[in-house]
């Protein structure tokens, strides 16, 4: 009897514990918000009303509100949409709603700034809810697992992401304000969001409830929930564009607020909430607690100055280190093999031969780019003294983009030690965590040189490629989970670039230049500087081929064919951080290519690793000579980013893969 008193205490200790949690982080964000209105509370005047006051009840007041309502409506999302996929990574930061919802609002605010007026919430729900439709497009045949998943997400994602970027960048001034209200500012005018959001939370909330029968049988497997009588695909589509509306309507008031969707949901369960009754009252409430505390923390740390950077991007900084917690304790249903299953690649019988004919179109895609162009009369075939001035502005593009992808596609040397073919330098976050080591570097001296830029680049990336790996070896992790883990590591380095940016300044522009992925500043000097650093850092991955094919076959044997496997490992790990660190510093971290060209040359029937690595930089050359070449023709006298084309050029190819192999089951 003792016994069953004392465990029946424990439980009842163990369940009250996160609530008392809760209740504290609740009680300082309510302490934070407190704080601020006594430092505006207004002094009493005589015969008039005062600024402080305007500002307490316009500003202060309505940000509290709209900090727990966004909170609490992304939460409610989150959920919604982790519960109809069977995916607890999914979000709309992660499905690449945020960033569709941002892309629709910036072109419609370009060229119909009536309707983002009169609608802007309509604008928001239609580029959120195409994005996700892509997302569940590309991955319905592999039955919508979480990896796939993800990856289509993050796709779509940073190329709306890119085109935002390049729209901004094209008008200047007239839309840097959009960019760092998509940074997710909560600072407020009226309380005309806090209705709104009240409204979109007491819908969602109604329907949620109404619709809790088919979204309880929808967690189940698709044979059971058809067993049920359960329409599968309209109650889902019907739910998830619930979801999509409750967030878009999130971005359309405040920006961009990532992460929350994502956390709420999981402390819920965390916090002990089982059933989803019981979910879908706890993660709106989480929601807002975190969101409500992140804002009190961002106004905390403003200072004099004014805040250093939006809510949103707070909670990104927050989140990216929560979803890395996360990975080890998330059970995620039933992944996908992204790895070498299937039948055999093909092999090319004159590998040598097709190499040279690879260098001969890259050599011919170059000539093209140098002298064929368009110009006021239309296109011509420059020569003589044309050709001498354009080639002094050209040629430099044409070198940092062949050195910048031939080093990129080198690195795909990450796939021979992650044991996976969809990683890269741009999956794995290397190429955001090279930007987050440039934007140190600014942030120190703005006007910093190429070789202070070039090393804070390189520390960037290494530190991020080695902090994943050394993650993911002490959680166990698998290949896909370290995809994800990539994903995690991205979104936290890409939170400090978007907050830098965010600040307005000198640094803004360097930064979103470089996120675009333009090649439109490179110098003489960057074509030098790349083309003199591919050799030296290329070369050990050619004289270490045969570790190369020897890796794939495990650590065993590795080891018994006497390789020196954590050395070997190190090596290509610095070597890959290296060549992704300067190719990120000169054209931005965007595009697949890192990604695509080896997998173009293993179709290409390249199976050794030396002819296959060499095969693979040609292809990224040639990719992007041509990305560079359209980007500057397309939309002539307009340039478009290079990064954004090669992202199309790419992206089509990692659909592919993505939808192809394992076929939708029920």
């Amino acid at each position: 009897m003792a016994e069953r008193t004392k465990s029946d205490h424990a439980a009842t200790s163990a369940a009250l514990l996160p609530i008392a949690l809760w209740g504290l982080l609740a009680a300082v964000a309510a302490l934070l918000f407190a704080w601020r209105v006594g430092m505006q509370w207004p002094a009493p005047l005589p015969g008039g009303i005062g600024l402080d006051r305007v500002i307490l009840l316009y500003s202060t007041l309505p940000r509290g509100a709209v900090a727990v309502l966004a909170g609490a409506v992304l939460g409610l999302s989150g959920l919604l949409l982790q519960h109809v996929l069977r995916n607890p990574l999914a979000e709309p930061s992660t499905l690449g709603i945020s960033a569709g919802a941002q892309l629709a609002m910036t072109i419609v605010s370009l060229y119909a700034p009536l309707l983002m007026e009169r609608s802007q919430g309509l604008v928001a729900f239609a580029g959120g809810i195409a994005a996700v439709l892509l997302v569940l497009a590309l991955t319905w045949r592999r039955g919508l697992e979480p990896v796939s998943v993800m990856l289509a997400g993050m796709m779509v994602a940073l190329t709306a992401s890119s085109v935002s970027a390049a729209l901004i960048l094209a008008n200047g001034d007239y839309l840097f304000s959009l960019f760092i209200w998509g940074g997710g500012s909560l600072v407020q005018q009226d309380w005309e969001p806090t209705i709104a959001l009240t409204v979109r939370l007491a819908a969602g909330a109604v329907a949620a409830l109404m619709l809790l029968r088919p979204l309880t049988i929808l967690g189940l497997d698709d044979a059971s929930a058809r067993s049920l009588g359960v329409a599968r695909h309209s109650s889902r589509f019907l739910i998830i564009a619930l979801a999509v509306w409750m967030a878009t309507s999130v971005a359309a008031e405040v920006g961009v607020i990532g992460f929350v969707g994502l956390a709420a949901p999981a402390l819920a369960t965390l916090s002990g909430a089982r059933t989803l009754r019981q979910k879908l009252i706890t993660a709106p409430l989480i929601g807002a607690v975190l969101l409500w505390l992140t804002d009190g923390l961002v106004q905390l740390a403003a200072g004099s100055g004014g805040e250093r950077i939006p809510t949103g991007a707070g909670t990104a900084l927050l989140g990216g280190p929560l979803l890395l917690w996360l990975l080890p304790r998330l059970r995620l249903l039933e992944w996908p093999h992204l790895g070498s299953k299937g039948a055999a690649p093909r092999k090319a019988s004159r590998p040598r031969l097709i190499i040279l004919l690879l260098l001969g179109l890259a050599l011919v895609a170059a000539i093209v780019a140098l002298v064929v162009g368009r110009g006021p009369d239309g296109w011509s075939i420059a020569g003589g003294d044309l050709l001498t001035d354009l080639a002094a502005w050209r040629a430099p593009r044409i070198g940092v983009a062949a050195a910048a992808r031939a080093m990129l596609a080198a690195a795909r040397v990450i796939q021979r030690v992650t044991g996976t073919r969809l990683a890269s330098p741009e999956v794995l976050g290397v190429g955001t965590g090279a930007g987050a080591g440039l934007t140190a570097v600014l942030m120190v001296s703005a006007t910093a040189d190429l070789g202070w830029q070039l090393a804070g680049s390189a520390l960037g990336s290494l530190v991020a490629l080695i902090a994943m790996l050394a993650l993911a070896a002490r959680a166990k992790f698998g290949a896909e989970r370290l995809l994800l883990a990539g994903i995690a590591m991205s979104a936290l380095c890409s939170a400090a670039i978007t907050a830098t940016i965010a600040m307005g300044n000198a640094q803004s522009y360097i930064l979103l230049r470089w996120l675009s992925g333009s090649t439109g500043q490179a110098s003489a000097l960057d074509a030098g500087l790349a083309l003199a650093c591919l050799l030296p850092l290329t070369l050990p991955l050619f004289l270490a081929a045969r570790w190369l094919d020897i890796l794939p076959l495990g650590s065993d044997s590795a080891r018994g064919l006497g390789v020196p496997v954590a050395g070997g490992r190190l090596m290509l790990i610095v070597v890959a951080a290296l060549l992704t660190a300067l190719a990120a510093m000169v054209v931005g971290p965007l595009s697949f290519v890192g990604l695509i060209a080896p997998h173009l040359a293993r179709l290409v029937g390249f199976s050794r690793a030396r002819v296959h690595l060499a095969g693979a930089m040609l292809l990224g050359v040639l990719l992007m000579i041509v990305s560079d070449w359209l980007s500057r023709m397309a939309a002539f006298p307009y340039e478009l980013p290079a990064g954004l084309f090669a992202s199309l050029l790419g992206g089509p190819y990692l659909v592919y893969l993505l939808a192809k192999g394992v076929p939708r089951q029920g």
